[in-house]
């Protein structure tokens, strides 16, 4: 890749960032017309990917990065086929509209500049996750859509509605990412690659290696939680809390097709096992099943659309799963076409809500003459969602039952989940499209009227690409359906398929999906109350077993922290010493490292007169009969060290001993005198033995570790490594404060930090003023 086109694509996907820097300024200046000039962004990154349709189009592929961590060999890097720059395309041109929607939704909110700076993070966490050719890099993005995500769900953070969505939202895609993570660190291990395009390039590696499956369900832990698949279906309708821009965006173009965008850019690595056109159709028919069934239940008209949300998703899945070209065909144009179909369905229920202030499917009607271009816009996605021609739905709904039509149990199988998932699809988008508009006028709690520019804008623009895109199905199959097609085949595929109908078994299947939509939809009120009796006589649900699941959490969590949190210091004091005799005498007694205990030394009589000091310090401590005289006390074991530095050779570390335990008693002789203190400690028998014990036991441990160690012979590498290199590289001549100073001055500054922080938490309890008895014998101020 040329490096100017290099520097563009790079710039392309910071971009998104830097627009939501400067987001909360420019709205501030420009209020809700900030719109305008912060769609700019998204609309330079399509301009962009748009200008690769060519060489993309032609078989190339496009890649370049950066080093990142070159000791690891990682670095930031992208990949663009026909799969990354599809979806880099409807992130980037969606989300241009998206931000304009936003502009007019959202006008005259007092945090509009945080929304608009949300939205574009998000923006850029989707752009990178597609495009990433890193395992790195794409883990990473991952994780910031599931962050960014989490920020807008919970916008509207002062409703518990909200902050439950963003939680639960969070929660099971963060426990994907992790899974995700854990399975490309074993494809990693399998085929030593940790790039995309060498995974691809890879063939059957992946497919032959003893860690396929291990691989496989840990990557499909990641992709099922984003993607919504059952059973982790739940989070997704419960994240309508955020500002319809918000669900207009992730439902039609980010992250909820991230996990699909991971399966097909997988499929060439993984496709073709039984386990994965097992698993993968089995969890997408399912999905779309429950998807569609719970959507007939609702009346809210974003709950409708997200229900439809887990549908759609399901049935990409599952054609994936299947592995045929066909299949593969029909998910890549089902793909494209719910993009631009529940893009805009979204966008017009923000519409309808906002101008007529309800959601409810059963308090709206007539608003036809009050809302034309919205209506239009309605009509022309709900044609495409339910596959009627000449919309890009009709193309994809005719490729799938191509890629099914009963060749055998299994795909007949599919084909009858097929048929009823998209008639209940038809029946959803109709309900959206013509409810609200047709029929009598029905008094909203607003006077219902045509919105601005930017709340039909992009509604009417995604709706008209949708029959457009059909309409010249040639060109978009050239530059974005064979393309795409082909990168999650693994080999090359040309779609054909245009609006012109060919009398054959799919089009059957099509005006059969289409009668039992017009059926269903005729006697909606009472599928509605069959699918409302059905899960009133089922009750639990994963959404209720969430919150069990956490409260459950919370409770053992609370219990736990009851039992290992007493608050009691003394407990906690010998717990940790406890730990440190274990951690010291079990290495040496299980592998047999005692030491061999030396002979009694031949001291000097001042050596000895020091350990004399030494053992009456300690005895002072133990028989001190109070708190004070036992912490001056315990200084002179610190002045006993320090002296036996002295008389070793160790000026600068005995003058060190000594400033410490010289502060260390001022300290907490001060800190004390500011605390209420007990003359002495009755304690039971019991309790000092134990401390007996423990305190024995540490000590003697230490004492062993210590001779263990200077038996062994001595290593004096690193000592003549800082001998050599203390002055050579430092320019010092004293090691000790070089080695503080330089090799280790982080750790040093960290120590610093630490005494700093010790010291200011002892400057505050000395300022305490302890409450003085008042004269009626309780406590004053």
């Amino acid at each position: 890749m040329a490096s100017g086109s290099q520097s563009l694509t790079f710039f392309a996907l910071v971009l998104p960032f830097l627009a939501a820097l400067a987001a909360p300024f420019l709205t501030r200046v420009l209020k809700h017309n900030a719109a305008w000039v912060l769609a700019i962004a998204p609309a330079f990154i399509f301009l962009h990917f748009a200008g690769l349709l060519d060489t993309i189009a032609g078989g190339a592929t496009v890649s370049g990065g950066y080093s990142w961590i070159p000791s690891l060999d990682i670095r930031f890097s992208w990949f663009l086929d026909g799969l990354s720059l599809t979806f880099a395309l409807l992130i980037s041109g969606i989300g241009t509209l998206i931000v304009l929607y936003s502009g007019g939704y959202l006008k005259g909110h007092p945090q509009l500049g945080r929304f608009f700076s949300f939205i574009l993070l998000f923006m850029g966490a989707m752009q990178g996750l597609v495009v990433s050719d890193s395992f790195l890099t794409l883990f990473v993005f991952w994780e910031l859509t599931s962050i960014t995500s989490f920020l807008l769900i919970g916008f509207d953070h002062k409703r518990e509605a909200s902050r439950r969505a963003a939680i639960q939202a969070l929660v099971v895609t963060g426990l994907g990412g992790l899974s995700l993570l854990a399975g490309l660190l074993v494809i990693w291990i399998a085929t030593g690659e940790t790039e995309l395009s060498g995974l691809l390039a890879a063939g059957d590696t992946m497919r032959h290696s003893a860690l396929y499956l291990v691989a496989l369900v840990l990557v499909l832990g990641g992709a099922f939680t984003k993607s919504a698949q059952f059973p982790f279906h739940f989070w997704l309708p419960n994240a309508m809390e955020a500002p319809t821009p918000v669900s207009a965006y992730l439902h039609s173009a980010t992250m909820v097709k991230a996990g699909v965008y991971l399966v097909m850019r997988l499929n060439p690595a993984f496709g073709g096992t039984d386990a994965w056109e097992t698993v993968l159709p089995v969890f997408g028919g399912t999905t779309l099943i429950v998807g569609t069934l719970l959507a007939i239940r609702q009346t809210d008209l974003k709950l409708m659309l997200a229900y439809t949300t887990v549908a759609s998703l399901g049935i990409l899945v599952m054609l994936t799963g299947l592995g045929s070209d066909k299949a593969v065909e029909g998910a890549v144009l089902y793909l494209v076409a719910h993009s631009l179909f529940k893009g805009t369905l979204f966008m017009v229920a923000g519409v309808i809500d906002h101008e007529s202030g309800t959601r409810d499917v059963t308090k709206l009607g007539g608003l036809r003459r009050a809302m034309p271009v919205t209506f239009a816009a309605a009509l022309l996605a709900a044609l495409s969602m339910g596959g009627l021609p000449p919309f890009f739905g009709f193309l994809a709904k005719e490729e799938i039952y191509a890629a099914l039509q009963f060749q055998d149990g299994w795909h007949g199988l599919f084909t009858l989940v097929a048929i009823l998932g998209n008639a209940l699809m038809l029946v959803i988008g109709f309900a959206v499209a013509l409810k609200p508009f047709l029929g009598p006028r029905v008094a909203t709690p607003k006077d219902a009227h045509e919105g601005s520019v930017l709340l039909w804008l992009g509604p009417l623009a995604l709706a008209t690409l949708g029959l457009v895109s059909a309409l010249l199905s040639g060109t978009a199959h050239h530059f974005v359906s064979s393309p795409m097609a082909s990168a999650v085949a693994g080999s090359d595929i040309a779609v054909h398929i245009s609006v012109v109908p060919h009398v054959s078994l799919p089009l059957v299947l099509s005006v059969l999906t289409v009668v039992l939509g017009i059926v269903v939809y005729w006697r909606l009120d009472q599928a509605r109350a069959a699918i409302a009796g059905l899960l009133a006589a089922i009750g639990w649900g994963p959404d209720r077993g969430f919150d069990q699941t956490i409260r459950g959490l919370l409770r053992v969590s609370f219990g736990v922290t009851r039992i290992i949190q007493s608050g009691r210091m003394e407990v906690y004091m010998t717990v940790t010493f406890i730990a440190i005799a274990l951690a010291l005498w079990a290495p040496m007694t299980v592998f047999g490292e005692l030491p061999d205990l030396p002979d009694m030394p031949n001291l000097p009589f001042y050596e000895w007169t020091v350990l004399a000091i030494a053992a009456i310090g300690l005895g002072a401590v133990v028989y001190a009969q109070d708190r004070l005289t036992a912490i001056v006390s315990l200084g002179i074991q610190g002045f006993a060290v320090a002296l036996l530095f002295m008389l070793l050779g160790a000026p600068d570390l005995s003058f060190t001993q000594f400033m410490v335990e010289t502060l260390s008693v001022v300290i907490l002789a001060l800190a004390m005198t500011r605390l209420r203190l007990h003359p002495s400690d009755h304690r039971p028998t019991n309790e000092k033995l134990l401390d007996i014990a423990v305190a024995a036991a540490c000590g003697a441990g230490f004492g062993l570790l210590i001779l263990k160690v200077t038996q062994m012979p001595f290593d004096d590498s690193l000592s003549e490594f800082f001998k050599t290199y203390s002055y050579v590289i430092a320019h010092g001549r004293n090691v000790v404060n070089v080695i503080l100073v330089d090799f280790r001055g982080l750790d040093t500054l960290g120590e610093i930090a630490v005494v700093m922080i010790a010291g200011l938490a002892i400057l505050a309890l000395i300022r305490v003023r302890v409450p003085k008895p008042a004269a009626d014998g309780k406590e004053g101020g």
